[in-house]
């Protein structure tokens, strides 16, 4: 069989390293499956395009590499979008290769099948490109530089579309053995730099801010230590950041920004250095947060820059400008740590005042039953939102979908990130965004992806239920019907049991110890703490 566009694609992924390829086959892209399957790619076919989207995010972010996307044409690219505006949001690296449909086509009104008016103009709202392949010559070049610009910061995903036509003709173009990338550099000015070192070395109550783009930044996090120990600075770890500071160092000042005492501590620095993060809704603690002394704002995304807040603004790489801040800084002694114990015992004493004793018991039994090494993801869910604050990641990597804040995320990016990793992680979710991914337990025992998932069960929306009922007295359309989920779990072929809140911790334990998918369900009526 003569080589078309579609091997052109494959090759040329190939030859970028590429190991991993989600999607769905459509019809407009059978030519770039067929190529597939004479290839040494293993492709990992989600039962939705939108859970395939959010397995290509949670692989990447799982394993440092871009993931790969293949979308069919219309439905199927249009159902894509909501988890790509959870990666475009985040930062995450995703190559989107989409079909369409034959060039003859583009932009009429054909009557063909899929066909959409403009396929690239829905995408542009959630990707940083988008580009079309004319014809196979196109492909290798197009394809490399969206490899280049989704890995360059601020990295997200990238969406190539390749007509029908071009995919299965044959090509005369060589068989593709190497390409040309750049990912770009983005340094900080020098005078800038200078300029947030001398306001930093001088501060009396400085506090750091790290964001996602510290700890998606090479180095970001050994740099921002730096920065910090030279500065004997606290630093506060938005959701996104967790991690890139211990929570056992003592100037880790972990991640409760849902609190009022941590927002107090970067309003009252008289020099706040936030860096990778856009003070948005949840880090300001819902807008709450007016800074009083200087900003420092770091962040690779421009239109991030005083979006919220005047600071001085330094449109940079995190680990570019924190290494050549901390070149600049000279030792000096404060009271951080002190200042780090009094904020996280504040915080143990306001939650102690609150009847949180069963969501504080989860938290804990949770944290112990989960190996510190592993990779976690958490859907937007009262225990999720808990674990914005509470959880420490210790030695592993914390995943959730408060960039955009979709239902769905943490099932199909667990199992992706199974694939991909060779290692088990955990997911939660909720009862209601359980139903956004349930058929990925299809996906994940025909992969025998090694992920555990727990489901807490609390009969609705619970988040929206405690917000409405907190708003206006009562709430509606929250209460939900949902299955058996033991039962639908069995009838997939996956294990699954159902547990109360005293044996949870023992039941994810031991799933541990086991190979392929498994499901716990903990039926619980939790609730949130109060931020004040």
């Amino acid at each position: 069989m003569a080589r078309n566009g579609g091997d052109v694609v494959v090759e040329t992924l190939t030859a970028l390293g590429v190991s991993h390829v989600f999607g769905i086959p459509g019809q407009n892209a059978l030519a770039l499956f067929d190529a597939i399957r004479r290839s040494d790619l293993t492709f990992v076919s989600s039962r939705v395009e939108n859970n395939s989207a959010f397995g290509a995010d949670g692989y990447a972010r799982a394993t440092g590499d871009v993931g790969v996307l293949f979308l069919s044409t219309g439905p199927g690219a249009l159902t894509a979008l909501g988890a790509l505006q959870e990666a475009y949001a985040t930062g995450v690296p995703l190559l989107v290769i989409a079909s369409q449909v034959p060039r003859p086509g583009l932009g009429l009104r054909r009557g063909m099948l899929h066909q959409l008016d403009d396929q690239q103009r829905s995408a542009a709202n959630v990707t940083k490109s988008t580009a079309g392949a004319r014809n196979s010559a196109d492909i290798p070049s197009l394809l490399a530089d969206a490899w280049s610009l989704a890995q360059s910061a601020p990295a997200g995903p990238v969406w190539v579309e390749i007509p029908q036509d071009v995919l299965e003709a044959p090509t005369e173009v060589p068989p593709v053995a190497s390409v040309a990338t750049s990912v770009v550099a983005r340094p900080p000015r020098a005078e800038l730099v200078d300029e947030a070192a001398s306001l930093l070395q001088s501060a009396l109550r400085p506090v750091i801010l790290a964001g996602g783009g510290v700890r998606r930044s090479a180095g970001g996090a050994e740099a921002v230590l730096a920065v910090a120990e030279l500065l004997d600075a606290p630093v506060v770890s938005t959701v996104g950041g967790k991690g890139v500071i211990p929570f056992s160092h003592p100037l880790s000042a972990a991640s409760w920004i849902e609190d009022r005492h941590t927002t107090e501590l970067l309003e009252n620095a008289d020099v706040l250095l936030a860096v990778g993060t856009a003070m948005g809704e949840v880090t300001s603690n819902y807008f709450s947060f007016a800074p009083k002394g200087r900003l420092i704002h770091v962040d690779a995304e421009r239109r991030v820059l005083e979006a919220n807040h005047p600071a001085l603004a330094v449109h940079a790489d995190a680990s570019a400008a924190l290494t050549a801040l901390a070149k600049r800084l000279t030792q000096r002694t404060g009271d951080g740590a002190r200042i780090v114990r009094e904020l996280r015992a504040a915080v143990e004493d306001r939650l102690a005042g609150q009847d949180l004793a069963d969501e504080l018991r989860l938290m804990r039994d949770l944290r112990a039953s989960v190996p510190a090494a592993a990779h976690t993801f958490w859907d937007m869910t009262i225990a999720g939102y808990w674990a914005w604050s509470a959880w420490d990641p210790q030695d592993g990597e914390f995943h959730s979908a408060q960039g955009a804040g979709g239902l769905g995320f943490a099932f199909p990016a667990a199992v992706a990130a199974a694939i991909g990793s060779g290692r088990r992680t955990f997911a939660v979710s909720g009862d209601g965004g359980a139903m956004y991914s349930i058929a990925e337990l299809a996906t994940a025992r025909q992969h025998d992806a090694d992920t555990t998932w727990l489901i807490v069960d609390d009969g609705g929306y619970g988040i929206l239920r405690e917000y409405m009922t907190g708003a206006f007295g009562q709430a509606t359309a929250t209460e939900l019907a949902r299955p058996d989920f033991v039962a639908l779990a069995t009838s997939f072929g996956v294990p699954a049991q159902r547990v109360t809140l005293d044996g949870v911790g023992e039941a994810v334990a031991g799933t541990f110890t086991t190979r392929g998918p498994a499901v716990v369900v903990l039926p619980a009526l939790l609730k949130m703490f109060a931020p004040t």
